[in-house]
């Protein structure tokens, strides 16, 4: 097949804007990531003497860089729509989020999807693998109290234990309000054997689209963070007393991300764009925590009944491009997720910005000292 200069011109944009795309986003980090540990810094005197201010401005901070994470997608055309129920007004509660997870690139979707729901972002607590620790981003999400969890049945018991230690110690310290975690334990691409087998073996529902949630983290964090029962007492707690926690979790938050035609964006192509922009739909549904049961048995149902209807969403949507109404409607309504132009440009300005006092201020150290 002859190669046309049209080709050849379209080859060559495209490996100039890869290029150029990789090039500020290693720029980016290079100025944000170090500007943001050094502010943190410089704030430590705060934090001795008001804890909870400290954390407030290093939450904003750790928004201002899932923003600029979530730029380099919407730059390259990459958007959200938002179907089902509208998470807004719960954005001041706590809540436990869940989702599918398809791809590297179903954490930019939350962390672009998630900047205009009040201050969910600043106040999040991340459950991620722990190959994470050791990435550019790693650093940021230590400081912040992120949890990085280790895959496999050797460490899995000693997993929970460090998750339920880690909640205790940051979750409420740090003001958390917002948990995201992926049940799924893994991507989509390499846990849906070992989930269909399981699921034979156990006559459980047949899945493509999700796999089978395992139970164990969101066990944890319904017990630790003090869900409410509907019979008044705290989950975990043996007591038939009414005794209350000062501050409990009250929603489970069902993500369900769809890609069109089950492609899902990895990250590499949402940092380098050269995938043709693409909508990614996310669907909401959620539920008072109250009315999750905390018992292993009771619990694991439940979470496979939310993904049994995660398969259902997925199909309809691949079929149609949509996702079906909710309970109560005549159609599906959906909602364009908005990220502000003037917003970014004042974020990655702040960041360009702070990058070279920074660099000013240590060079005129350096020289002092040496």
């Amino acid at each position: 097949m002859a190669v046309t200069v049209g080709c050849i011109r379209r080859f060559g944009w495209l490996g100039l804007t890869i290029v150029l795309r990789f090039s500020f986003m290693v720029i980016n980090n290079l100025v944000a990531i170090p500007s943001y540990i050094l502010y943190l810094i410089l704030l430590q005197p705060l934090r001795l003497m008001d804890s909870q201010l400290f954390w407030h401005i290093e939450g904003v901070m750790f928004k201002w860089l899932l923003a600029m994470v979530s730029s380099w997608g919407w730059s390259a055309g990459y958007t959200v729509l938002e179907w089902g129920d509208d998470v807004k007004g719960i954005s001041e509660d706590e809540a436990m989020v869940i989702a599918n997870h398809q791809s590297t690139g179903d954490v930019c979707t939350l962390m672009m999807c998630l900047q205009d729901k009040g201050s969910v972002v600043c106040r999040m607590m991340w459950l991620m693998d722990h190959i994470f620790r050791y990435t550019n981003f790693g650093i940021v999400s230590l400081i912040h109290g992120d949890f990085f969890i280790r895959q496999g049945k050797a460490y899995r018991d000693q997993q929970l234990v460090l998750l339920k230690d880690h909640l205790e110690k940051y979750y409420r310290s740090r003001d958390r309000k917002w948990i995201v975690l992926f049940p799924e334990g893994g991507f989509l691409r390499k846990r849906r054997e070992t989930s269909q087998a399981f699921a034979k073996k156990n006559n459980l529902p047949y899945l493509t689209h999700v796999t089978l949630p395992r139970l164990g983290a969101a066990q944890i964090i319904l017990k630790t963070l003090g869900a409410q029962q509907e019979n008044g007492t705290i989950a975990g707690e043996n007591s038939v007393a009414s005794v209350r926690k000062p501050a409990s979790l009250q929603w489970v938050v069902d993500v369900t991300i769809g890609y069109p035609s089950a492609n899902p964006i990895d990250i590499q192509t949402w940092i380098l764009g050269y995938r043709p922009p693409t909508v990614i739909h996310v669907h909401y549904r959620k539920y008072p925590a109250k009315e999750v049961p905390i018992e292993s048995e009771a619990l694991s149902s439940w979470l496979y009944e939310r993904f049994i209807e995660k398969e259902a969403l997925l199909e309809h949507f691949y079929k149609t491009g949509t996702f079906p109404p909710s309970e109560g409607q005549s159609e599906a309504v959906s909602r364009e997720m908005k990220l502000y132009p003037l917003s970014l440009l004042l974020i990655q300005s702040f960041a360009f910005v702070s990058g070279y006092l920074w660099y000013s201020v240590l060079q005129y150290l350096y020289c002092c000292l040496f």
